[in-house]
């Protein structure tokens, strides 16, 4: 983290989440977005900026059937 310029935080175990919240000072407000998040949630994190972001992908589309990393919805070609 100390020599990242740009983080891209997802959902976060509950020990995992505290330490990055004092680390990267996020707000509550911003906590929420990586504890308990649905996929495609999170924080965007560049410099002093930090941005939510919640931008699921449609589990009809290509793009998810390339993207998912659940086993269960792996198709082999």
């Amino acid at each position: 983290l100390e020599n990242s310029d740009f983080i891209t935080l997802l959902n976060q175990a509950s020990g995992d989440r505290k330490i990055l919240s004092e680390r990267l000072n996020l707000s509550a407000d911003q906590q929420k977005y990586i504890d308990n998040s649905e996929p495609g949630e999170g924080l965007l994190i560049f410099e002093n900026v930090v941005l939510p972001f919640s931008n699921p992908i449609p589990k009809n589309t290509q793009l998810y059937r390339i993207m998912t990393t659940r086993l269960s919805e792996v198709v082999e070609l």
